[in-house]
């Protein structure tokens, strides 16, 4: 007996009312009913879009110079006026965007990476394994990574910037990695873990499909605030001349150069400032508000 087209739908849509949301769902249900989180979600796709999409519409590049305009205010033909050489700072402000958005996701992705899979195997294995990783994170740790940085600073020329990136990705890992290694300690020891290594199943595929998943809630936080740390870290060390050296721009070289003609052409230095600021504060809104919708025990958002 088959039901009419009208019972049919509404038993379909019953059905889809009792259907438990994936745990994605939820997460993100919980955070965009953050104001938090959606202020700094528009902040953010704001930044990449201006950084990413501005340039395709603006007429000037970074690269270009406007030999008539030196030290220009901003006007209708230099949106945020010009630097020294002639440059337009709307143009190298985007560019220098560009750059700490891609340092910062790359970073954040490498370190996290990097502190999930030392971690869990460390927490996993135990024993020499367990002493092995954990030493050379202790190590990493105590060694001085901004003075590794500046005595590396001249490779990070000729366009050589991924290898600024892996460096700075190496000093950010470790902590993360500690708190990954007790997670998994707890985790190998579920029942769904203990059947997978009696059935024979490999270790490394137990930690890559099971261990890694389940601190992921952990993990993506990290991540989200691990682009702020190396925004902040880049722009510090581009600041004093160590990151992302010339003919590339970065926001930390604008803030360093427009310091200097801050007082009497303050636009050489408050856009990039403003940019750097905005970029910082909505990742670190979008990283809290992750945590919050991650975290179960947490007040439900209205």
């Amino acid at each position: 007996m088959t039901l009419p087209e009208e019972e049919f739908a509404e038993v379909e849509a019953d059905v889809e009312r009792l259907r438990v949301p994936s745990r994605a769902r939820v997460v993100a249900r919980r955070f965009f009913r953050m104001r938090q989180g959606r202020l700094g979600f528009a902040l953010l796709a704001l930044m990449f879009l201006l950084a990413f999409a501005g340039p395709l519409f603006y007429p000037w590049s970074y690269t270009d110079m406007d030999f008539s305009a030196f030290m220009q205010p901003p006007s209708p033909s230099h949106w945020f006026g010009t630097l020294q050489t002639g440059a337009d700072v709307f143009a190298v402000t985007l560019r220098g965007a560009q750059k700490s958005l891609v340092v910062g996701l790359l970073v954040a992705v490498l370190s996290t990476g990097v502190a999930a899979v030392v971690g869990s195997f460390a927490g996993y294995f135990l024993g020499w394994t367990d002493r092995t990783l954990m030493w050379v994170a202790d190590l990493l740790l105590v060694l001085p990574a901004f003075l590794i940085l500046a005595i590396m600073s001249p490779m990070f020329t000729n366009g050589r910037w991924l290898l600024f990136v892996i460096m700075l990705a190496l000093f950010l890992w470790m902590v993360t990695s500690k708190i990954v290694r007790g997670m998994t300690k707890a985790v190998k020891e579920r029942e769904y873990i203990m059947a997978a290594r009696f059935m024979g199943v490999r270790p490394s595929t137990i930690i890559f499909r099971h261990v890694i998943p389940n601190l992921a809630s952990l993990l993506i936080v990290d991540a989200t605030l691990n682009v702020s740390a190396a925004i902040l870290t880049e722009t510090s060390l581009s600041y004093f001349g160590f990151g992302i050296q010339p003919p590339d721009v970065s926001l930390g070289g604008l803030i360093a150069d427009g310091a200097r003609t801050a007082l009497y052409a303050p636009w050489t230095f408050w856009f990039a400032a403003g940019c750097l600021i905005v970029t910082v504060l909505a990742v670190n809104l979008v990283g809290d508000s992750l945590r919050d919708a991650f975290d179960p025990g947490a007040k439900e958002p209205r």
